[in-house]
């Protein structure tokens, strides 16, 4: 896998910008198969910076309704948080 297929997105929530402001921590949506080694290099290679740690999580989806009266769900998906060290930046706008 390459770089572009394990960093799928970055995420932008009031949680990960104070994480972000604070601890110098920021969520990224991985690839499920992706492990940590991988998840870093990644992000070294895409954002140029360097990563200190990586901590990964398997979000289960939701149940989701929409108009009927069978339920659906949302995609599982790998959440991954970065830490950088310190004086480094991801510009998230």
């Amino acid at each position: 896998m390459n770089s572009f297929e394990i960093i799928k997105t970055a995420r932008l929530t009031e949680k990960g910008t104070r994480q972000g402001e604070k601890l110098n921590q920021y969520t990224v949506v991985a690839d499920p198969r992706a492990n940590k080694t991988q998840i870093r290099q990644a992000v070294q290679e895409l954002f140029k910076v360097k990563v200190v740690k990586v901590n990964t999580l398997n979000v289960r989806g939701k149940a989701r309704r929409q108009r009927t009266y069978q339920a659906g769900r949302a995609p599982n998906w790998k959440k991954a948080i970065v830490t950088l060290k310190e004086g480094d930046k991801i510009i998230l706008t």
